[in-house]
């Protein structure tokens, strides 16, 4: 299974949207799966409500930070570069998507649906690839 068959099937379990992005990489991560769950979960639906910004690009960039950063509580060194990663992250997801807030992607607004929580799943994916190579 690939890693946007494996996030659509998480999808499918009830992960939400960040859960599942995340998830599907835990283990190129070496990260505790139920820790990546709990810190994934009210990342969903736009920050649970669906005006923040899509679940399925913040689990993407919770990867970034997991894999880029140096962790170093005492002197933090790589807030920079992986502020950069993330931003390229956003970026390739809006060219991808057509959008970047939940609400908007959903069409909750009356207006036209421009990416369905699966495909923005399997975008975030794709940028996830490409960003990070993982």
């Amino acid at each position: 299974m690939n890693k946007k068959e494996l996030a659509d099937h998480l999808h499918n379990s009830k992960y939400n949207c960040a859960q599942a992005v995340l998830l599907a990489f835990a283990d190129e991560i070496g990260e505790d799966k139920e820790v990546l769950f709990r810190i994934s979960e009210g990342f969903g639906f736009g920050a649970g409500c669906g005006e923040g910004i899509c679940g399925a690009l913040s689990g993407a960039i919770m990867l970034a930070g997991l894999k880029n950063s140096d962790g170093n509580l005492e002197a933090p060194g790589t807030k920079a570069s992986t502020y950069k990663i993330a931003k390229e992250m956003k970026e390739k997801f809006v060219m991808k998507t057509g959008g970047l807030i939940c609400k908007d992607l959903k069409g909750l607004d009356g207006g036209k649906v421009l990416c369905s929580c699966p495909d923005c799943i399997g975008y975030a994916v794709e940028v996830v690839e490409e960003v990070l190579g993982l």
